[in-house]
């Protein structure tokens, strides 16, 4: 990955290449991945999205009254490795990952790497939630109230508008001059901000 992830605040905009992501799990193991969006942003300016539904390594489903994904939508989907590689070419080369409680969704994509057996992806991921209480000083800052009080659509617990609320959100900063590199899970961290629960 680029050097110039480690010096955004001396980077335009337009020279970083930010890739928003959202999962959603079947049940509480970090590694059922059953959904991913995935939104790629490039030279300031939303690029791409995508969206796949993903087959977990267990018929468990848990969390279906949230994001209404059940075994039998997925049952013949492809696993979080296929995925995964499928959108090589919106995650490669990117400076930073982007997440709403970003610690989750790094949470989620290393255990699912370890379960398949990979080395968890090393980027470093910003946390829209400590944007929006940092840029904006909301709170509470789940995405629902961030994405409403920013006036961006969102279909909440869909992966799809989840990452692409998270794109947007990072790129209202950005424009607004806030250094989201400060915002890195592991960074500065906010004395307030605390992971999310499972309703975000």
């Amino acid at each position: 990955m680029a050097d110039k992830r480690f010096c955004l605040e001396r980077a335009a905009i337009g020279e970083v290449k930010l890739v928003a992501i959202d999962f959603e799990t079947a049940d509480h193991g970090a590694d059922s991945a059953c959904a991913l969006g995935i939104v790629t942003i490039e030279k300031g300016r939303i690029r791409r999205k995508g969206y796949r539904l993903i087959r977990p390594p267990r018929r468990d489903f848990v969390f279906s009254y949230l994001h209404g994904i059940t075994w039998n939508d997925i049952e013949r989907e492809a696993t979080f490795a296929e995925v995964w590689d499928a959108f090589r070419d919106y995650w490669q080369d990117a400076d930073y990952l982007v997440a709403h409680n970003a610690a989750f969704d790094r949470g989620v994509l290393a255990a699912c790497s370890v379960a398949v057996g990979r080395v968890p992806p090393d980027f470093p991921f910003v946390c829209t939630v400590k944007i929006a209480r940092w840029h904006w000083n909301f709170r509470p800052a789940k995405l629902p109230i961030v994405c409403a009080r920013l006036g961006i659509p969102l279909k909440h617990h869909d992966a799809e508008s989840d990452a692409l609320a998270c794109a947007s959100i990072a790129l209202r900063a950005m424009n607004e001059g806030f250094p989201i590199h400060t915002a890195i899970v592991g960074g500065n961290r906010d004395p307030a901000w605390e992971p999310r629960p499972v309703e975000s």
